[in-house]
């Protein structure tokens, strides 16, 4: 490093993204100073990711912005699965997401929001905040020891700057100079497929639902864009316009696929805002840490825009390791807190790139066994899980997140009634709304029915709040047991499930052992 004098912050995010801007605004929200730089010279132009799931929006109404968001994309109610052969495309499943979701989070529903206006506006809310993103700056190289992370950056206009941070976390993308600058693995591979993004205008009128297009060896997928009536497409470049040894893909045009894709959607584009092709990589890193160094996002997982998870499950990474540092920051954790983002974030990782990974491939297979998995497996697998309310239910969770749980996390302990220590505090609807609380971002303790005094009075010596609702049928149905005591954790997840009888001796033990201290 140069012997300029070094500017100071407690955490240095690389990467501003949907994963770095919600990382920091997390921490910005908890009172933690950041910088946030990003290579790029503003806000991203493209929009590849389009859906924000239920568990996203759930942050964000944390954070008290869910509403604006929901505002300012489109609900997607529907989608609808169709199979396309020799030039015909049928219908095969309809699935309402109303009906998938209700009852178990206050968003039963898709929201499509282009990621270029989702960037837009969590830069907006940062700025509102005091924390503006520096554009421009590159991340050349770092290096970190038990004092902190001494990075050094370099400017669009080729100055040079050092900073020295507690903490450096890397949002940076598939080619993450933080994941390459900790020497990580990022096993796996590039998928053969050279795939397209397009907002167009269709002829016929706007169509708020979500379409699922298969055929051999290709996929399409249609969705809402904007409320002023843009369609997105997503999907497969044509074998007769692009191969794998395809090295001019910035010349191919809408107008190279259309005969196949028009089509197969069963649309004619009327109108072609914006087109692009890109690669798709199927891979996660072998650590998502490193010392004071983090990967999140892209930097640590990429894999098929099948289920529309990327964006998502970056967002709860920067969710999950956004309360932890603030915690380790203002001295209410030992720094052992930040050891769990990695435990409890790479497993599902791992999880979610080899489904989607797996059901991509079964979804374009060519032959007899992909036409047989198409119109036959995937929509038997559907009806068959659409068919009862807790097959319902068990998608919707899948698909929007909320079922995301860390039952074997050094911080999850318990289980009473049907919840365990790890997984996410049950929504008990709008009557009793105890997703309310979670707005202060903080540890609480929760009980429905009944709290002794002896626990109110554990809870008051702790400064730990607590936050007693009726018992009522709804959280009986949530899997919740009467008069126990639910310790939850600031990003919603219950940490600690205990009977009332020993609610006290192990809150105590479990805050002792952990060295967390409920107020600062």
């Amino acid at each position: 490093m140069s012997g300029e004098p070094a500017s100071r912050s407690p955490v240095l995010i690389v990467g501003a993204g949907p994963t770095g801007l919600v990382l920091a605004l997390s921490l910005a929200r908890r009172g933690v100073p950041l910088r946030i730089v990003d290579a790029a010279a503003g806000p991203g132009r493209q929009s590849r990711a389009m859906v924000v799931q239920a568990r996203t929006l759930e942050f964000y109404r944390q954070f008290g912005l869910a509403d604006a968001v929901v505002d300012a994309g489109v609900k997607v109610a529907a989608a609808h699965l169709r199979e396309a052969h020799n030039g015909d495309h049928e219908e095969v499943l309809q699935v309402d997401f109303g009906d998938l979701g209700r009852g178990l989070s206050p968003y039963p529903f898709l929201l499509a929001y282009p990621q270029d206006d989702h960037e837009r506006w969590l830069v907006g809310e940062l700025s509102r905040l005091g924390v503006e993103v520096t554009w421009g700056a590159r991340l050349d190289r770092f290096a970190q020891d038990d004092g902190g992370v001494q990075a050094h950056l370099v400017h669009a206009d080729g100055s040079e700057e050092r900073v020295h941070a507690a903490y450096l976390c890397g949002c940076d993308g598939v080619h993450s100079a933080v994941r390459q600058g900790l020497g990580l693995g990022f096993d796996g591979g590039t998928y053969q497929h050279l795939y397209y993004v397009a907002d167009v205008a269709i002829e016929g009128g706007f169509q708020r639902d979500l379409f699922f297009n298969f055929g051999e060896n290709t996929l399409a997928l249609m969705l809402p864009v904007r409320s002023r009536g843009v369609q997105r497409l997503i999907g497969l470049v044509p074998a007769s316009v692009a191969t794998v040894d395809t090295e001019d893909t910035a010349a191919i045009t809408f107008d190279d696929i259309r005969a196949e894709v028009e089509p197969l959607v069963g649309v004619h584009v009327a109108e072609v805002n914006w087109f692009s092709t890109y690669r798709v990589h199927h891979r996660v890193a072998d650590h998502f840490a490193r010392g004071r160094a983090f990967v999140l996002g892209d930097a640590a997982h990429v894999h098929s825009p099948a289920g529309a998870q990327g964006m998502n499950t970056g967002i709860g990474d920067a969710i999950n390791l956004g309360w932890k540092l603030a915690q380790v920051l203002d001295g209410r954790a030992d720094a052992g807190l930040l050891d769990t983002y990695e435990h409890e974030r790479i497993a599902f990782a791992r999880r979610l790139v080899a489904t989607t990974d797996a059901a991509f491939r079964r979804a374009v297979a060519t032959g007899t066994a992909g036409r047989l998995a198409r119109r036959w497996l995937l929509p038997l697998a559907m009806r068959l899980g659409t068919g009862s309310a807790i097959g319902r239910h068990v998608l919707f969770r899948t698909l929007s997140q909320i079922g995301i749980r860390y039952r074997d996390s050094a911080l999850s302990e318990g289980r009473v009634g049907h919840v365990s220590g790890g997984d996410r505090l049950p929504w008990l609807g709008q009557e009793i709304d105890n997703f309310a609380p979670l707005a202060s971002l903080d540890w609480q303790l929760h009980v429905y029915g009944e709290a002794d005094a002896a626990l109110a009075a554990a809870c008051t010596a702790m400064h730990l709040p607590l936050h007693v609702f009726s018992w009522t049928d709804a959280a009986d149905r949530a899997g919740l047991a009467r008069d126990a005591a639910y310790l939850v954790r600031p990003d919603g997840h219950v940490a600690l499930a205990a009977d009332d009888d020993r609610s006290v001796e192990r809150l105590d033990a479990y805050a002792r052992a952990r060295g967390l201290r409920f107020a600062g």
